[in-house]
C-alpha cells in the first residue's frame, strides 16, 4: 500500500469517526494533553554520525559542502577535514566510525530522571538522513546496519519505559539534505512528492507505530509548504487513529508558514524565550553547550551554561507559561560528557528542593516582579494552602532583605522558603512601590546554591487571573 493510499484511508477513517479532521480548525481544537504542561522540564539529545568529528555543529555535512568563507563554522570544518582526513573522504564514512561502544540506554534513562526532567526527546533522524533505528525505508544508512549495529531508538524506548519516570519522545527531521528523491522534488519546485510518498511519510508512520513516542518533535520543514509534507493528513491520523492519539504532543514545525501558528506547543525558533507571557503553550528548546546541539570535542567551559544561567532560563520560561527542553550531545562512543552530566544532576538537585514551584505550576498575574527584575513568579492551587504564589529569586539580595512590588499581602499572609526550616519568614507590607519586604534566613542554611524560592499563601492578590 502506498503512502498516498494510506493517508487517504486514514483521512476517511478520521472524518467518518467524527474525530480530528485534516484542517487546522479541527486540529487546533484538540486539547493539550495535561501531562505536558505539568511536566515543565525535558531533556533533548542529538546523536548521530556528526558526533564522530565533533566539530562546529550537527550541521557538519551541510556546512562542509557549503564552504561559505563568511561563515566561521563552515571554515572551521573545511580546515579540520583538510588537516586530518584524506581528500576523497566522504561524510558517509563517519557512519562506520559512529561506534557507540559505551552507549548504555539504562544509564541515559537514569541520568535524565536524575535531572528532574519529566520527558525526553531523542533524534531518531537528523537532516543528514541517518536513522537511529532499522527503518524499512533506509538501508545501509542507519544505526542497525552500520556503526553501533543496534536499534538505538528501540533500546532507549525500552529503557525509559522500564524506568517509568520519564516520558519518551522522538525528534524527526522531515527533509534530508541530500536524499535524491528530495532533491528531485525540490528541483521540481515541490510539484512532485516522491520523497514524501516513498520515503519520509511511510518512515514517519513506522516510527510512531513501532516506538509509540509521546512527544513527536518535528523539524526540517521550512523549505516546503505543509501540503508537500502531507501535514494535515498525517496529524489527523496521529490525533485520531495512531496508538498514541490520546497522549502525544507535537510542535509547530510542519511546513513553511506553520511555525508559531499551529501545534500543540510552539517553539517559534531555536532557543525561544520571549520573557513575556504567551497565549499558547510553548517550549524553550535550548542547548547547554551554547554553540551546538551536537557534541563538540573542542567546546570550552565558557561555552557551557552555568547553573545560575540554567536556573534563570528555567524560571523565566516557566513563569511565562513555557517548558524548558535542555539539550546535550553525547559523543561518538555514547558517553555524555562529564560537564553535561554535572549540569543535569545539579538541575535535579535544585528541583528536588524547589520543584514545588515548577511542576504543575501556572503563570501568575505577574511574571516578573514590578520592582525587582531578578524575581520571577509561578502559582498553583494547593488543597492545603489554597492559592499559592512562588517567587524565584535569581540573585540573593544584599543585606538579606527581599523587596517586592508584585504581591499584595494581607493580615493572614504567610511566607516560607523552600529548602529551609518549616518556619514563617518575617515580612512587612506597604502601600508604596515596595508592597512587601521579606526578611530572608541565613543563605548558608538554605538547601539551594542558586535560585531561591519563597512561598506565599493568602496574598490579597494571590488568585491567578491569567491562566485557569
Amino acid at each position: 500500500m502506498s503512502w498516498k493510499t494510506v493517508t487517504a484511508v486514514f483521512l476517511c477513517i478520521s472524518a467518518c469517526s467524527g474525530q480530528f479532521t485534516p484542517d487546522w480548525p479541527s486540529l487546533d481544537s484538540r486539547p493539550l494533553p495535561t501531562w505536558y504542561d505539568e511536566a515543565k522540564v525535558g531533556v533533548f539529545m542529538h546523536w548521530g554520525p556528526y558526533s564522530v568529528p565533533g566539530v562546529a555543529s550537527e550541521w557538519f555535512w551541510y556546512q562542509w559542502n557549503r564552504r561559505d568563507p563568511a561563515n566561521p563554522g563552515d571554515m572551521e570544518i573545511v580546515k579540520y577535514m583538510e588537516d586530518f582526513y584524506p581528500p576523497n573522504f566522504k561524510y558517509q564514512q563517519f557512519g562506520s566510525q559512529f561506534s557507540a561502544e559505551f552507549f548504555n540506554a539504562t544509564f541515559w534513562a537514569e541520568l535524565v530522571a536524575a535531572s528532574g526532567a519529566k520527558y525526553f526527546v531523542f533524534t531518531s533522524k537528523h537532516h543528514d538522513g541517518f536513522n537511529n533505528w532499522p527503518s524499512k525505508r533506509n538501508f545501509g544508512w542507519n544505526s542497525h546496519d552500520i556503526g553501533p549495529k543496534r536499534d538505538v531508538v528501540g533500546e532507549l524506548a525500552n529503557a525509559f519505559r522500564a524506568d517509568n519516570k520519564v516520558v519518551f519522545g522522538l525528534y524527526h527531521s522531515l527533509f534530508e539534505w541530500y536524499h535524491p528523491l528530495y532533491l528531485e522534488d525540490k528541483a521540481n519546485n515541490y510539484t512532485t512528492r516522491n520523497f514524501v510518498e516513498e520515503k519520509m511519510g511511510p518512515e514517519l508512520m513506522e516510527l510512531v507505530t513501532k516506538y509509540e513516542p509521546e512527544v513527536l518533535w518535528s523539524d526540517g520543514d521550512w523549505e516546503a509548504n505543509p501540503e508537500y509534507w502531507d501535514t494535515l493528513k498525517f496529524l489527523s491520523w496521529l490525533y485520531s487513529e495512531s496508538p498514541v492519539k490520546d497522549k502525544i504532543v507535537t510542535n509547530d514545525r510542519w511546513g513553511r508558514g506553520i511555525l508559531c501558528k499551529h501545534g500543540d506547543f510552539f517553539t517559534c525558533s531555536d532557543r525561544y524565550n520571549p520573557g513575556v507571557l504567551q497565549k499558547h503553550k510553548w517550549e524553550n528548546a535550548m542547548t547547554i553547550d551554547k554553540s551546538s546541539w551536537g557534541y563538540r570535542r573542542n567546546m570550552k567551559l565558557s561555552d557551557i551554561y552555568s547553573m545560575e544561567e540554567l536556573i534563570s532560563e528555567l524560571a523565566i520560561t516557566v513563569s511565562c507559561g513555557g517548558n524548558l527542553l535542555m539539550n546535550v550531545g553525547p559523543n561518538r562512543d555514547g558517553i555524555i560528557d562529564t560537564i553535561f552530566e554535572e549540569r543535569l544532576r545539579s538541575m535535579g538537585d535544585w528541583l528536588d528542593v524547589n520543584g514545588e514551584a515548577i511542576y504543575s505550576s501556572k503563570p501568575w498575574t505577574h511574571q516578573n516582579d514590578t520592582l525587582n527584575g531578578n524575581v520571577w513568579y509561578t502559582s498553583k492551587l494547593s488543597s492545603s494552602d489554597g492559592e499559592v504564589v512562588y517567587a524565584i529569586l535569581l540573585v540573593w539580595p544584599e543585606g538579606g532583605k527581599l523587596e517586592l512590588g508584585g504581591p499584595t499581602p494581607g493580615k493572614d499572609t504567610r511566607v516560607t522558603m523552600l529548602g529551609w526550616k518549616e518556619e514563617d519568614l518575617q515580612w512587612e507590607g506597604s502601600a508604596g512601590p515596595v508592597s512587601m519586604a521579606v526578611e530572608l534566613p541565613n543563605k548558608g542554611e538554605v538547601g539551594s546554591q542558586w535560585g531561591w524560592v519563597i512561598k506565599m499563601v493568602k496574598l490579597e492578590n494571590g488568585g491567578n487571573s491569567i491562566w485557569k
